[in-house]
């Protein structure tokens, strides 16, 4: 098995991390081969010994299937009546609990690794101080990445979920709020999210309402629906089918749950399955084109796993519908697909907005948002700028580049709240940064930022706020040699920009010059 670039950007990047860091995080979206990855990061170290930690069957079976697929051996298990080891070895939580190894695994791969702070992951974990830890999850937000930020040292590589569509390598996701407004302030919580009987009691007037909102909406399409409880979804799954959709309920204690996953992976438009939280993990059917969450959750981490089960490619596939309801919370937050594509509250807020009057393009319609606030917030800075400071702003070069990465950073593990190292004072300085205000976090994104732009042969931060300084619209678009013609062109003519052939407010810069 041959492995995507950016499997391989990951592999290299946390082999290379164990050497400052003995804690890492794997972010990749779900369908873009996680398991791929650890599998091939496992089998590099695999003399001296792998434990990879999973908590469904599937998931074990899934991480034995494909370390074999790539590597053509086979790895151990541990679970239950099963005690066999080998040089990797997936191994059952459940029964890691109950079970102390007979030797010490250099590294230990969690997959799922929101599950890792949890009292039975971490009594397992803590058995092991000297291992290696990769833990790997699909895209956290910023409360997620907070959280993992107490356990974890390092976020090793991270690919996102807009990377991956762009790439090709998922399709491209919609979003239709449908006016039905449910009421959830009444619903209990319980452990952090919504119970689910009190959900369920709240949305089972709702149903007739909701079915037919799928037919409407989504009768052409392939639909995976989540509800909070199998007599729900027993329920919903009747009245589907009393409207005209083929729907079919699939649980845990099902007797015919194999034949029932087997007949929705073969089934058509028109078709939908039910169920109550059971194919949240492990479970992939990529011609599912619409997912509807009727379990709202105050858990991204969950929600992102409810909607990764519709955003793989298949063919004839054009996007993935996620449909969603004018769910009316004022007293607790809940995940919403906007969630998925923005982290900023008023992006999000501007998006669901649209998404009640539309059925939009969830990234185009974040990109919009984003780049709406760019522009307000490059125009604050320009008239807060200290004309005769000779320091860039840091955050203004990066509003000019058109990246709201820096204005958006919030550290996240431990590291980052550090002081910047001289080394990196000294890089920045040299490139007129101003260094004042920066954590080793942020210091480490601009200089990421300023590197990656050397690699391209861009233009400097200098050249920048040089050629700005004097007119010149679009500096951060001009290649470094560019940049470099024009800084000599003044400089020749004694900084007299009027001088000049052509002035700086008439240059019009294109691709090809």
């Amino acid at each position: 098995m041959k492995l995507r670039p950016y499997q391989e950007e990951a592999v290299n990047a946390i082999e290379s991390g164990w050497n400052e860091y003995r804690k890492q995080l794997l972010v990749l979206p779900t369908g873009t081969g996680k398991t791929v990855v650890f599998s091939k990061v496992a089998d590099d170290v695999r003399d001296r010994g792998v434990l990879i930690m999973a908590h469904r069957d599937e998931l074990i079976e899934q991480a034995r299937d494909k370390y074999a697929n790539l590597t053509g051996d086979i790895a151990g298990k541990i679970k239950a009546a099963d005690n066999y080891i080998l040089p990797v070895t997936v191994g059952s939580v459940q029964t890691l609990i109950r079970r102390e190894l007979a030797w010490n695994p250099h590294t230990i791969i969690v997959d799922e690794a929101h599950h890792a702070l949890s009292d039975s992951y971490q009594n397992i974990l803590n058995r092991y101080p000297m291992s290696n830890v990769l833990g790997v999850t699909a895209t956290p937000d910023r409360g997620d990445k907070k959280s993992l930020g107490r356990y974890f040292d390092n976020l090793a590589y991270e690919y996102s979920l807009k990377q991956a569509i762009d790439d090709g390598y998922l399709c491209k996701m919609v979003a239709r709020t449908v006016p039905l407004q449910i009421d959830l302030n009444s619903v209990k919580v319980r452990v952090g999210d919504f119970e689910v009987n009190s959900i369920a009691e709240t949305l089972e007037p709702y149903l007739p309402q909701i079915a037919r909102a799928i037919k409407e909406y989504a009768g052409d399409r392939k639909t995976v629906v989540f509800l909070p409880l199998v007599s729900i979804a027993q329920e919903f799954t009747d009245i589907l089918n009393s409207i005209g959709l083929n729907a079919r309920e699939v649980n845990g204690n099902s007797p015919n749950r194999k034949e029932t996953i087997e007949w929705f992976d073969k089934a058509g438009k028109g078709s939908v399955l039910c169920n109550a939280m059971l194919l949240t993990e492990g479970w992939d059917c990529p011609s599912v084109d619409c997912v509807v969450v009727l379990r709202p959750t105050k858990i991204r981490s969950l929600y992102v796993q409810m909607i990764g089960r519709g955003t793989r490619l298949s063919q004839g596939k054009k996007n993935l519908l996620i449909l969603d309801f004018l769910w009316m919370s004022q007293r607790h937050n809940l995940c919403r697909p906007t969630d998925l594509a923005a982290d900023n509250e008023e992006d999000q807020k501007v998006v669901q907005a649209r998404s009640e009057q539309e059925e939009i393009d969830l990234f185009d319609a974040v990109s919009d948002a984003v780049e709406a606030r760019r522009n307000k917030l490059a125009e604050e800075l320009r008239k807060q700028a200290n004309k005769k400071s000779k320091l860039i702003d840091p955050v203004q070069y990066f509003v000019e580049l058109g990246d709201m990465g820096l204005a958006d950073y919030e550290p996240y593990f431990k590291w980052e709240y550090d002081a910047p190292s001289q080394k990196q004072i000294d890089l920045l300085s040299k490139y007129k940064i101003n260094t004042d205000n920066l954590t080793k976090g942020s210091a480490t994104k601009i200089i990421s930022k300023i590197l990656d732009r050397q690699k391209k042969h861009l233009s400097t931060p200098k050249q920048i706020s040089c050629l700005k300084r004097f007119g010149y619209k679009d500096v951060e678009l001009w290649s470094f040699d560019l940049a470099n013609k024009k800084i000599s062109e003044l400089a020749a003519v004694g900084w007299k920009s009027y001088r000049l052939a052509i002035p700086p407010e008439a240059y019009q810069w294109t691709i090809d010059s």
